[in-house]
């Protein structure tokens, strides 16, 4: 497809192929001329220093350079180098999105490179599992049951099945999130679970499930009744704390139908008190979606028009400090208005410093840079909408070689 780049398949299976035949070009030239005497930096350059330089390259150029030289594929697929990656600064987040509604098929988009890749997804067999991801690693949920779960990563393609977690076989609503230590590379994958209490809408149990790599076991960390709230679909664990959205079911007069909830992982909450961590959302939303920027949360949200709460006029952007929201950005509205008909409910994830902001409704993708303060679209994905019920949705993780789940 035009627009689309399909090498990354190829560079994998080549990557792990030690039986690849390397053209020697970076050999020094003995018949240069007299008056240019050619030296091959490749020649004079230390392994240690040649690690370090391709280091800092993107995966993808990473990829690229194993394919170089028999001495550089040693050295991008050694332990050593891959050690070395989780000393240098994050890559920058792909966005993967999908491009149908029955199959889990689509392309990643790389913002350093601007170039879409054709990625095979490990694991997954519908594209509205649940998704969560953190510093290169994957989780994925079925919708239909929720007892399956694998945790993968989409460039190496390795991944692991975890174990059944407890509580309600099927909830009404499931939110997951995963958090990787970069210095141990162990990871915790928490579901906070929420089911009606039967003949009564406005009471819901609510319950959150913890999963340990390091002890492979699960742990149900709090049972609760909510009354007048429930839990949504949408969670992240900041800095070892687990946030994640309420909904309100009518009982409690409030004024806005969100909320916000904060459960630290390590000391926990005693059943009961759950609600003391309650956090208002900053305005009336149509959706909230979280995100962990370099260990802050952020939130992006869909403004709902005064007097009509379910029609999208704006999105904006908060990061929150302790317990109060501090507004960072505003979507501007060219860039609104670019999406054409929003609906009220959008999809949005984002790590190290980068928002993706995408349409179901269309497979155009708005990338907001945090640090810079800067809005700017995507190239153009290689699909386009073939019918007009055509849904795409996505989900942005971190391309890294080194963790494993």
């Amino acid at each position: 497809m035009e627009g689309e780049t399909s090498w990354v398949s190829y560079c994998i299976d080549n990557f792990a192929n030690d039986s690849v035949e390397f053209d020697p070009f970076l050999e020094l030239n003995e018949e240069s001329s007299e008056e240019v005497a050619e030296v091959s930096v490749d020649l004079i350059l230390p392994d240690d220093l040649l690690e370090r330089i391709l280091a800092c390259l993107p995966v993808a150029s990473i990829f690229r350079a194993g394919c170089v030289c028999k001495r550089w594929h040693e050295i991008v697929s050694s332990e050593r180098f891959l050690w070395n990656l989780s000393h240098f600064v994050s890559q920058k987040p792909w966005y993967f999105m999908f491009t149908s509604s029955d199959e889990p098929v689509g392309h990643a988009y790389d913002p350093v490179l601007r170039k879409w890749y054709g990625i095979d997804l490990p694991c997954i067999e519908k594209s509205n599992w649940f998704i969560a991801s953190s510093c290169g690693l994957v989780c994925f949920m079925d919708n239909d049951s929720r007892s399956r779960l694998y945790v993968c990563n989409l460039i190496t393609k390795c991944f692991k099945v975890l174990d059944e977690p407890p509580g309600p076989k099927f909830s009404d609503y499931s939110a997951m999130a995963i958090s990787v230590n970069r210095a141990s590379h162990n990871f915790n994958v928490s579901i906070v679970k929420s089911k009606q209490i039967p003949d009564n809408f406005f009471q819901w149990d609510l319950s959150i499930h913890v999963y340990d790599s390091e002890t492979m076991t699960w742990a149900t960390t709090l049972t609760e009744v909510l009354t007048g709230w429930r839990a949504g679909d949408d969670s992240v664990i900041c800095d070892g704390v687990l946030y994640f959205l309420i909904s309100s079911t009518g009982s409690g007069g409030t004024e806005n139908r969100h909320g916000l909830i904060m459960y630290n992982l390590a000391s926990r909450l005693p059943n009961g008190l759950l609600m003391r961590s309650f956090i208002p959302v900053p305005c009336s939303l149509t959706c909230g979606r979280l995100m962990n920027l370099k260990e802050k949360l952020i939130m992006v949200g869909g403004i709902g028009k005064q007097d009509r709460p379910d029609i999208i006029k704006g999105i904006r952007i908060w990061s929150l400090n302790g317990k109060e929201w501090q507004e960072i950005a505003r979507m501007p509205h060219k860039f609104f208005q670019g999406f054409g008909e929003l609906d009220d409910v959008f999809a949005s994830s984002g790590t190290d410093d980068l928002i993706y902001i995408q349409s179901y409704g269309a497979p155009i993708l708005l990338v907001f840079d945090v640090s810079q303060k800067h809005w700017k679209w995507s190239q153009k994905c290689p699909v386009s909408k073939k019918f007009p019920l055509q849904l795409f949705t996505g989900f942005c993780f971190e391309p890294r070689l080194e963790f494993a789940p």
